[in-house]
Parts: structure tokens; sequence; C-alpha cells
């Protein structure tokens, strides 16, 4: 397999966490989010694509879990909300991806692996908000980096790890990477 040309390559610089530390992670979360949440009854978790599904769903399981009823996750697919898509060219078709509920009057939950710049974010509130009007929206994300381009926070954070601009956190989930660890990586160049 041969290398793109101009794409940096990555050392790994160190397993942040492990498949078991996600796990616990994910419990304290999925308590927090329901003492914060008064319960489960308006609570929906929405992952947002790829890595935030995942956990939004792994999420929804400990919670239901916890409240013995379940809770509604969906999928949030937000790539044509992004302000750092190129302007140049043909603009992309948007086609109204569906959550999968009505979110209308719901607190919602939004889920990411990675809070890093906040454009992420800002897209999926966007996304959101076309779907409907929920009443509260908070944030989860399992790590939480540092370095805000927009004043976004999470209400839940699994770990905070201050990077310099040379890290990347890599997280790894089964489900999409049929690996489960977070990794902290430096670009190579």
């Amino acid at each position: 397999m041969s290398e793109e040309p101009n794409m940096p390559s990555l050392r790994i610089k160190g397993r942040l966490m492990s498949a078991s530390e996600i796990e616990r992670t994910l419990v304290r979360l999925a308590h927090q989010i329901v003492e914060k949440s008064n319960g489960s009854e308006d609570l929906a978790l929405i992952g947002i694509k790829r890595r935030g599904i995942p956990l939004a769903e792994r999420l929804g399981k400990l919670i239901s879990g916890i409240e013995k009823r379940p809770v509604d996750t969906g999928v949030l697919d937000i790539q044509f909300y992004r302000d750092d898509l190129s302007t140049t060219g043909i603009r992309p078709v948007v086609k109204e991806g569906a959550i999968g509920f009505d979110v209308d009057g719901r607190d919602v939950v939004l889920c990411d692996d990675v809070l890093y710049t906040g454009r992420t974010v800002r897209a999926a509130l966007d996304a959101l908000f076309d779907h409907g009007r929920p009443r509260r929206v908070q944030l989860a994300v399992l790590i939480d980096r540092g370095h805000r381009e927009l004043p976004i926070e999470a209400t839940y954070v699994g770990r905070q790890v201050p990077t310099s601009s040379r890290e990347i956190i890599e997280v790894k989930f089964n489900e999409v990477d049929n690996d489960e660890q977070v990794l902290l990586v430096e670009r190579v160049d």
C-alpha cells in the first residue's frame, strides 16, 4: 500500500484509554446524563456521524439499563453542514437524513468522540434544528482536547486531554474500526 503524496505520517505517542477504560468512562457518563436529566423520560441521544454513533448507542443502552426503559438513539449526518467544505466546484445535493424520531420538545444529547475546534458541533446544531426544535440540547464527548475556535463546551466529558496542534486524538471503536482504544498520535512531517 503506497502512501498518498503530501499526507503527513503519524507516530503513536501513547495509548490514552484501553477498551476497559472506555467502558468505565461510558458508565460514568451514562450516570451523569441520567442524573442531570432527572431520568430519561424525554431523553434522546443522537450520534454525530461517524464515531458519535457508537457512542450514542452505547450510552443509550447503558441509560436504558439504569432507567429500565428504552432511550431513543439516532444518527445525525452533518456532512453538508460543515463550514469547512470547499466552496469551489459543484455544490453537493443535500438530502435530508432521518434521525429516526421526532426531536421536538425533547432533551437531546448530541454525542461525538472528540471535541476540538467546535466546528463539528456547530454543524450538528444546524443539522439538528433543521429536524425540529428540541427543548434542550447538551453535548457528550469521550475526549475534549481543547483548541476551541467557537464558544462551544461539552456538558459531559469523558476525559480532558490537552494537546498540541501537531497532535491528534484517534478514537477507535469496535463498531467502526474493529479495535477499541484511544490513541495520542503526532504528525511527523
